[in-house]
Order: structure tokens, then C-alpha cells, then sequence
């Protein structure tokens, strides 16, 4: 057997090739999301999150994993719906609209502090996703919000990943985990889910005269299978854990004289 610092120096070895896997998928990942696909993919998602942010309230928030996204040829930001007046943007790098920079299971951010996390597609291309929600649990405050978006494995575009999957390109190499499994995940953390919805029911098709066409697959989608779009997203609200206060159980001491004898003793010798 090996020695136990041999050990650990190779398991950090791998953990420390892992990461660097992960920054370079996700880096893909953003590049992908420029491609036509892509940014119809982003107005979708922007549209989703436009719905639920402005309800959501609190003085931090926070996004982790910040794709640079352009709306019908126009710059866009997915927390300008928010109410939150001071947001941050965190990822693997700096660049336009980035303040923060670290490892996404490793938050430089004080416990119990955010009232809003926004993870887009973050959990995806992530080698330890449970452990990004660990970390997502301890910043977020007592009623903090949390909000996931994530490829549906019960999509069309599962398909497609199955034959595209060996190419090991964007978006085709993330996990696609099913939103059951991360509810579960979230449910043992001790969130509650107060939103499950998906998104974009439209086959993944880069020629936009033909994507244009079949946006009526949308209406249809929303209306038939909901469960079914390429995308969900999951709005979960940290539990407060309520203590339960014990009462304590009072004795009557009796009291106890220097020679061994009680008082009740004593009286009665009295009489």
C-alpha cells in the first residue's frame, strides 16, 4: 500500500486536474453561448428569470457563472429585473460584468450573508455539484432564495446529446441532471422548492430561418409537456430550522443538616 501523504498528494492531484477540466468546460461552454443556439437559448432563460427575480427579495445577491449573453444583438443582463441594489457577478475569470473571481465550491464570501444565489447552468458542468450546493447553503441567510438553471435529461436535446456526446463539446458534455435529483439534493439541505418550471421546447437547431419556424413548439411545449422542455429551472427558499425550547425539570432539594440528618428529622425529634 501506499503511504498516506502519497495518497493525498495523488488525490489532490486528480481533484486539482478535475477543477482544471471544469474551468475548461465551462469556458466552452460560454463560447457556445454566443452561437445562434445559444442566444435564443439565453432570451429564454432571461424571460424565465425576469419572471421570478423581481419577487424575490434582499439586500446581497449573488450569480455564480456569468456567460456574457446578447439579446436580440443587445447587451444582456439577467439581474437587471432584480430589486436587490447590490449584486455581484462571480466566475472563473474576470472579464465584462465579472467582480468576483474563485472556484464556485469555494465562495470568498462570509456565512449566513446572501439573500439571493442565481446558479446558470453552473451545476451542469461541475465535477462536484452536491458540494456546490453545500457552499451555496452556508452563505445564503435563514429564507435566502436560490435559483437553478439546469439541461433537462428529459428533453430533445438529451438526444442529440447521445450521439454528440463522444465530441465532448458544449453543451453536449454537461451532466444534464435530472431536476428530481436536485430537488432531492436541496430537500436534504433543507430548502424548500416553491418553483419547478421548463423552458425552450424547440429542437437544438442552429439555422435561425428554421428555428424562427418552430416557435410555435413553445405554446405547444408549456401547454402538453411541460416536464419536457430543454431547460428547468428550480426556485428554492433556504428552511429556517425552528429550536424546540426544553423545560427544564425543577427538584425540591431536601435540605441537609452537618450531622447527616434532615430537617424533617429534626422536628419530628423536637415534638
Amino acid at each position: 500500500m501506499l503511504p498516506k501523504f502519497v495518497q493525498g498528494l495523488k488525490r489532490t492531484f486528480q481533484q486539482h486536474h478535475q477543477l482544471n477540466d471544469e474551468v475548461k468546460d465551462w469556458q466552452q461552454f460560454q463560447f457556445w453561448y454566443a452561437s445562434s443556439l445559444g442566444q435564443r437559448l439565453a432570451d429564454s432563460e432571461k424571460q424565465i428569470i425576469e419572471k421570478y427575480l423581481p419577487n424575490l427579495f434582499g439586500y446581497y445577491l449573488l450569480q455564480c457563472g456569468c456567460p456574457e449573453i446578447k439579446v436580440e444583438n443587445k447587451a444582456g443582463n439577467w439581474l437587471e429585473s432584480s430589486r436587490v441594489s447590490t449584486r455581484f457577478c462571480l466566475d472563473y475569470e474576470v472579464n465584462q460584468g465579472v467582480s468576483l473571481q474563485s472556484y464556485f465550491d469555494q465562495l470568498p464570501v462570509k456565512s449566513d450573508s446572501l439573500d439571493i444565489v442565481i446558479l446558470p447552468h453552473v451545476l451542469d458542468f461541475s465535477v462536484d455539484p452536491h458540494q456546490i450546493l453545500r457552499e451555496i447553503d452556508r452563505v445564503l441567510i435563514a429564507e435566502g432564495h436560490v435559483v437553478i438553471l439546469g439541461f433537462n435529461p428529459w428533453s430533445i436535446w438529451n438526444i442529440s446529446r447521445q450521439f454528440l456526446f463522444w465530441t465532448k463539446q458544449s453543451p453536449w458534455n454537461a451532466r444534464f441532471l435530472a431536476p428530481s435529483r436536485v430537488v432531492d439534493w436541496l430537500s436534504l439541505l433543507g430548502f424548500d422548492v416553491i418553483q419547478r418550471q421548463g423552458y425552450f421546447y424547440k429542437p437544438p437547431i442552429q439555422n435561425d430561418n428554421i428555428i424562427k419556424k418552430l416557435n410555435f413548439f413553445e405554446n405547444i411545449g408549456q401547454r402538453f409537456w411541460p416536464n419536457f422542455g430543454a431547460g428547468y429551472v428550480i426556485v428554492a427558499k433556504k428552511r429556517v430550522e425552528t429550536l424546540t425550547p426544553i423545560r427544564p425539570k425543577w427538584r425540591t432539594r431536601r435540605k441537609v443538616v452537618a450531622n447527616g440528618l434532615n430537617a424533617e428529622t429534626i422536628n419530628r425529634n423536637k415534638l
